[in-house]
């Protein structure tokens, strides 16, 4: 195991530091410092008479936003930009009998927790699609028109792989990044996970073309980018600010009994026997900066489908075990292929794969939350515990 990061000093053993565990509120959404020196108010200034007010306006939906204040796609004229790259479907179709899809209860969130905590929600796979994002927030009643947090005390859980695939992926960070500021502020939260495409986003801007020992051959974390739907548009404004904030992002947590993790892979128990260490141990390799390193995380982070099939419910309760909760909640395979449904980008209408909710599988003890947005399906924003 990977031991966390290390500090020396002069004259000093190794000292352990403590993990940072909360999100920072970036510089832009600070407060500024207020002055020891008030300065004398201004000396009144005569207003004049108000307005008249004005009619009501109709607006059609695609004006709600305007261009200048509107976090949107980045499509311009409805023409994606240079650099482009469609979803590749490459994954296997698993045709399987004997799941469960659960319809998710969209009533209004139910009152607080007894000890203050607000109701708690998990975001899959997200994958650049903002506007999708957005609508699905806004259902649940977890941001306003504006696309500012409206849900108090409420928690809110992303399970990681922000771009890559949709038009944009930064958006979708510096949302996320914006609401976390602004929940902590309501007495509530939102956090994210790590997910494989953050960490391939970071390799393909730390190492670019740099090989890697893959096992298989020469590869690159610019050619892997590429392969998985890697946005030019998302490279040319990726800045150090969202750098950080994903290299600091946790892999594993569990709230209320469900263990959140972003991969359906036991590869976390590689990495540590609990939350803390598994974290630290993926903070510590990101700190180190080695290629190898970096390359051999992505690649264990991107094996899936290990809660499926006969030995997917032993998978799950190993997971249990080591760290905790009733039930494993993870993105990553996208639900269509497990329901083996097959959606396409600009298909006809009846092609579309057909995702109402979360999917439950492996005896229950596992689900699925990945809706397949970037074939078509649908972005999930639910409510835990599910009620089924």
């Amino acid at each position: 195991m990977v031991e966390g990061s290390m500090t020396q000093g002069a004259g000093l053993g190794p000292e352990r530091t403590e993990t940072l565990r909360d999100f920072r509120v970036p510089p832009y959404a600070q407060a500024p410092a207020h002055s020891a020196q008030v300065p004398p108010p201004p000396p009144p200034v005569e207003m004049p008479p108000p307005a008249q007010p004005r009619p009501p306006v109709a607006v059609h939906p695609a004006e709600a936003y305007p261009a200048d204040i509107h976090p949107g796609n980045a499509f311009a004229d409805d023409e994606p930009p240079e650099g482009y790259t469609p979803t590749a479907r490459d994954l296997p179709v698993i045709n399987r009998g004997d799941t469960v899809q659960v319809r998710v209860q969209t009533d209004p969130a139910p009152a607080p927790l007894p000890d203050g905590l607000g109701p708690l929600y998990v975001v899959g796979d997200v994958h650049g699609y903002l506007d999708e994002l957005l609508a699905a927030l806004r259902e649940q009643g977890l941001i306003d028109v504006d696309a500012n947090w409206a849900a108090g005390n409420a928690r809110l859980w992303f399970l990681g792989d922000f771009t890559d695939r949709g038009p944009d992926g930064i958006g979708v960070i510096d949302l996320v990044m914006r609401l976390s500021a602004e929940a902590a502020a309501a007495g509530g939260y939102c956090k994210a996970l790590m997910g494989n495409h953050e960490l391939l986003l970071i390799g393909a801007k730390r190492f670019g073309d740099t090989p890697v020992n893959s096992g298989a051959g020469t590869a690159t974390f610019q050619a892997a980018w590429l392969l998985n739907g890697g946005q030019k548009a998302d490279m040319d404004r990726l800045q150090d600010v969202h750098l950080q904030w994903m290299s600091r992002l946790d892999a594993i947590e569990q709230e209320d009994g469900h263990l959140l993790m972003h991969s359906d892979t036991t590869a976390y128990l590689e990495y540590g026997d609990s939350i803390e260490a598994v974290n630290d141990t993926v903070h510590a390799l990101l700190t180190r900066n080695d290629a190898d390193e970096c390359w051999d995380l992505f690649r264990k982070f991107t094996k899936r489908f290990a809660f499926r099939d006969d030995g997917g419910p032993q998978a799950a309760r190993e997971l249990l075990s080591a760290y905790g909760g009733q039930r494993v909640v993870h993105g990553h395979s996208p639900i269509p292929y497990l329901l083996g449904e097959v959606g396409t980008e600009d298909g006809e209408e009846d092609s579309r794969p057909v995702v109402e909710g979360p999917h439950v599988y492996a005896d229950g003890l596992a689900i699925a939350m990945d809706g397949g947005v970037t074939m078509a399906g649908k972005l999930l924003v639910v409510q835990l515990p599910l009620h089924d």
